[in-house]
């Protein structure tokens, strides 16, 4: 029996980091080896190992998708891998480190460095990731950087943006040491610290789907950022048009720029509204539908509504909508845009028009309006906001305000009356739409109508899409369980993952299937999720917060009808289930492929 100690870690410090953790557990424990696993995150390290253990251990294992310092494990048998290999593989990497496999020879590394040294690496690669919830896709995109950098023997370390800020923060020294900058991205990235730099710009699909294959591309294709800039007045005189034109001019992987700046704007707008949400929701517990003045559910209700986070949401939806085409001084012109729409009741869809109106309004005036370079500096502080701010204000208050808070008010009106079954079939769209691409922009537009019409007290749709968003990984993971002839071994595995993040209202957990067998697993998500949309629509469902999966379920008066809430979840689920097993075929096992550096303190 072979004593192991185990150090795992992912950016977040939460998901990976315990299946990891987990499954080399069970793994050791079949093998009949002890384990001793330390996790680390965020918040420090968990269940640290102490020095005697390590001393007592015959090997170490390190699963981590982040860098660990090694200082401590001098002289010890190292077995490194990432999180999900270890979540996969957990016997193969129990099986090497307790020397049951011949260690891997070709990569050598001096027992006790910081980090692994590469043989001869080509060259190094930085990298930067971004999705609107900066949840699954951020983190899958990294996932696939890495792995594909690794691959070609390149060094790489990539920064991970979401909602909740930047996580493996790239330094000025990462910069400077890496030959190309990689931006994968679904929303704006500030792309100033990379000028000079090699930078290639795509969508975050690329690199999950081909990581390998987008960082070749990558090194061919880069170009100099802030070029077009060398001329002139240049980025650091304060000429954002450089920058601004640099970035906007780069490739995109086909995804359109509204796209992008629709998604940047939504990545900001949501914690106001699952924040306030969820305050509404617990005004209600605690003092009822209308709860007495001066009580605490009045003042939850103030923090929550119209005066707190639902006053906010549309500004800053605008605000991050202009901030996206024309940087910082498109944000002021933004957020008083949605503002004016919010007052003037055009609402989401007036926010939406501010935003981009805004932007491009600033970014036109910033292009224009050209001044000596001694007072450039006034463009940004000055001239941008004030005049910027004054047309679209002028715009929405003239033009805008009336025809969309009319459309607005009528499509409300409609939402409000329809029957059950015109309600039924709108539920069922939005539940298709949510697995169609599973995070992709026809996902996204259909999250984005649902949470849009939060703000006009119309709670049914983002019910349906929250349902039917659950549905895709939660039908992979029973499917994984009760038809596992349909299902290669690394598939199995990744169901568990895959009903976690379906609990999650995570619907980017189904992605790997899907993308291995579309034609069979997307049509059987797509009916499972647009049942679930059908019921929770028909039944009449309504959520008041946008976000949270299960565990928003536990909060009161959260959701209305909460059993039927429960039955569209699990029949949408059932459907998709049943259909995954019908449509896939039987596969044949095929042997896993661990790819792990095994290192060896040296020796004399």
């Amino acid at each position: 029996m072979a004593h192991l100690v185990a150090v795992t870690a992912c950016p977040t410090g939460i998901a990976h980091t315990f299946m990891a953790a987990e499954a080399l557990r069970r793994a050791a424990q079949a093998s009949a080896h002890s384990l001793r696993v330390e996790t680390r995150g965020g918040v420090g390290a968990q269940d640290p190992l102490t020095p005697d253990e390590i001393a007592a251990a015959d090997a170490v294992i390190l699963a981590a998708d982040v860098e660990v310092d090694e200082a401590r494990f001098a002289g010890k048998r190292v077995v490194r891998a990432s999180t999900t290999e270890a979540i996969r593989n957990a016997a193969d990497l129990i099986a090497q480190a307790a020397g049951q496999e011949a260690p891997d020879a070709a990569s050598p590394v001096t027992a006790g460095a910081a980090t692994p040294v590469p043989t001869a690496p080509a060259s190094s690669v930085v990298g930067v990731t971004s999705c609107p919830t900066g949840i699954a896709h951020t983190f899958m995109a990294a996932e696939g950087l890495e792995n594909g950098a690794r691959a070609l023997g390149l060094r790489v370390k990539v920064e991970t943006q979401g909602s909740v800020g930047a996580g493996n923060p790239l330094t000025a020294q990462d910069i400077a040491q890496a030959d190309v900058v990689i931006i994968a991205a679904d929303t704006n990235v500030d792309l100033s610290r990379f000028v000079g730099k090699r930078v290639y710009q795509t969508g975050t699909k690329p690199a999950i789907s081909g990581g390998q294959a987008l960082v070749q591309r990558a090194l061919t294709e880069a170009t100099v950022y802030g070029a077009a800039g060398a001329t002139g007045t240049g980025a650091a005189d304060g000429d954002f048009v450089a920058q601004a034109g640099a970035a906007k001019a780069a490739r995109n992987a086909g995804v359109p720029s509204a796209y992008k700046h629709l998604m940047t704007g939504v990545s900001h707008m949501l914690p106001f509204v699952v924040a306030g949400g969820l305050l509404i929701a617990l005004a209600f517990a605690f003092g009822g539908i209308n709860p007495p003045p001066g009580s605490f559910g009045a003042a939850l209700s103030q923090i929550g509504g119209g005066t707190g986070a639902f006053g906010l949401f549309i500004p800053v939806l605008a605000g991050y909508i202009a901030f996206s085409i024309a940087d910082r001084p498109g944000l002021a012109p933004g957020m008083i845009g949605g503002l004016l729409a919010l007052g003037g009741g055009s609402g989401f869809l007036g926010g939406l028009v501010a935003g981009f109106l805004a932007g491009y309004v600033t970014r036109w005036l910033n292009q224009g309006i050209r001044l000596p370079r001694t007072l450039e500096g006034l463009k940004p502080t000055l001239l941008l906001p004030l005049l910027g701010t004054a047309i679209t204000g002028l715009l929405m208050i003239y033009v805008v305000a009336r025809p969309v808070a009319a459309a607005l008010d009528a499509a409300t009106a409609w939402l409000q009356g329809l029957g059950n079954t015109s309600a039924s079939v709108l539920g069922a769209i939005l539940g298709a739409m949510m697995a169609f691409d599973m995070g992709g922009p026809i996902n996204k537009a259909a999250y984005t109508f649902s949470v849009g019409l939060l703000g006009s007290q119309v709670y049914g749709p983002i019910a349906a899409a929250m349902a039917a968003g659950m549905t895709p990984p939660l039908a992979l993971f029973f499917a994984t369980l009760f038809f596992k002839n349909r299902f290669t071994r690394d598939e199995r595995e990744a169901g568990k993952a895959a009903g976690v993040l379906g609990l999650s209202f995570i619907t980017e957990g189904a992605i790997p299937f899907a993308a291995r067998d579309p034609l069979r697993v997307i049509p059987a998500l797509m009916i499972g999720s647009a049942v679930a949309g059908a019921i929770s629509m028909a039944a009449g469902c309504l959520l008041r917060a946008p976000h949270g999966g299960l565990f928003v379920l536990f909060i009161p008066n959260a959701v209305v009808n909460l059993p039927m809430y429960i039955v569209a979840i699990l029949v949408g689920t059932a459907v998709s289930t049943g259909l995954l097993g019908l449509l896939k075929k039987p596969v044949l096992e095929a042997p896993a492929i661990s790819n792990v550096e095994v290192t060896s303190p040296a020796t004399d």
